[in-house]
């Protein structure tokens, strides 16, 4: 079983609190390990919303439909996430360029390629941000 520490960053220097998923395959792809934290994230956001609380992260966001079709700002309720709709746009971002993953000090070039995972494995999802000018 693999304790995974996920951690947000961008180029610009911002940096997330790190958090961590239990993982119990040794390897997996990475548009496996991408599902499956999103698939948390977004158990986390609704917990957040049943409880009346902010959610921890910010990658899982509200699209602007489901904002349209869910969100009713009258209640302050947060608008229901599709997870697998947040999975395919995250995928999209990969293959746009919009982050980068490093597994350890491995970046994984591609969604099928598969990671090793061990016990402390970090993985960094890096924002790139695009150069003002360029």
């Amino acid at each position: 079983m693999a304790m995974v520490t996920f951690v947000d960053e961008s180029t610009a220097g911002a940096r997330t609190p790190a958090w961590a998923l239990r993982i119990f395959e040794e390897r997996l792809t990475l548009r496996e390990l991408i599902r499956r934290r999103i698939h948390q994230e977004v158990a986390e956001y609704h917990a957040a919303e049943a409880a009346g609380t902010a959610p921890a992260r910010s990658l899982v966001q509200p699209t602007p439909v489901e904002r349209a079709l869910n969100g009713d700002p009258t209640t302050r309720r947060r608008p229901r996430v599709d997870p697998d709709n947040q999975v395919a746009l995250a995928e999209t971002a990969f293959s746009r360029n919009g982050f980068v993953v490093l597994v350890g000090d491995r970046q994984v070039e591609n969604l099928d390629d598969e990671v090793d995972l061990r016990r402390d494995t970090e993985v960094t999802f890096l924002k790139l941000v695009p150069l003002v000018g360029g």
